[in-house]
């Protein structure tokens, strides 16, 4: 049976249904954040879809060293406090080193390790011992069952609120695969599965100073994961992704988000009726 997982009002896992978290990949603005804040929430609320917030402060694992990478820590959390007080939902972004969790920690509901970064044991734990939730995302080169050793680390620390997101694996060059049934053995180490439709469809490194993407297969990849029990999905989320600073070819609409949710919905009703454990 997965664990349900509670961030302030909202619970995920068990048999609750799919959670939205979604936001720009990055802090562009204040003015944009609190924007896209604003507006992701009045589709989920249309919806009745629980939604946490989420945006990098510091995208450290850019292609080139060119790239827009956010406003940094102090400035973005700053930002993100706002969201979390005037919007009213959960926040949750990336760390990349030890020395940003403690202050992060203070503002975010969940704290998010990079898939890049899933096997830095120092950094899990010290994201363990201080966030409320932990957001582990699969590296792009484990298999599934790769991730209960790194459970097991966050657990060490007597923190079991865990969320697992699933992102795709590397598959030859500037490209990524997403493998389902990912999905459904995950979900076997006990804890909330989260599917990340957004990066799954990224190809890195693909523009060669930048990553690519294919976004037109973000709205069939949702809905197959949601069809696998995921228990949450993770979207970037742009009012003009042509124009977005970070990822803005794998990312979405707010139409398309609108249009995605409504459908995953149906599905995920249908998947909970049967109860999928």
């Amino acid at each position: 049976m997965v664990k349900e997982i509670k961030i302030r009002d909202i619970k995920i896992g068990a048999n609750n249904p799919v959670v939205l978290i979604a936001g720009p990949c990055v802090i562009e603005s204040e003015e944009s954040t609190l924007y896209h804040a604003h507006k992701i929430k009045e589709i989920s609320r249309e919806l009745g879809i629980k939604f946490i917030f989420k945006s990098s402060f510091d995208k450290a694992n850019r292609t080139s060293l060119d790239s827009y990478r956010g406003p940094g820590l102090k400035k973005g959390l700053k930002i993100l406090a706002r969201v979390k007080k005037e919007v009213g939902v959960p926040i949750l972004s990336d760390v990349h080193c030890k020395s940003q969790v403690k202050e992060a920690a203070e503002i975010l509901d969940i704290i998010q390790v990079p898939a890049f970064l899933s096997r830095q044991t120092d950094l899990i734990l010290e994201v363990a011992k201080n966030a409320k939730v932990v957001n582990i995302k699969k590296g792009q080169f484990l298999a599934p069952w790769d991730m209960e050793p790194i459970i097991k680390k966050i657990e060490s620390t007597g923190n079991k609120n865990i969320i697992i997101t699933e992102r795709g694996v590397s598959f030859g060059y500037n490209n990524l695969v997403t493998d389902l049934r990912a999905i459904s053995i995950m979900r076997q180490l006990g804890y909330p599965v989260v599917f990340d439709a957004t990066h799954s469809v990224q190809l890195p490194g693909g523009k060669e100073t930048c990553s690519g993407g294919q976004r037109e297969f973000v709205a069939s990849l949702a809905r197959a994961a949601v069809s696998f029990g995921c228990d949450g999905l993770f979207l970037e989320v742009h009012k003009s992704p042509q124009d977005a600073l970070c990822d803005g070819p794998n990312s979405i609409s707010l139409k398309e988000l609108e249009n995605i949710l409504k459908i995953t919905q149906d599905i995920d009703t249908i998947v909970r009726k049967n109860k999928l454990k």
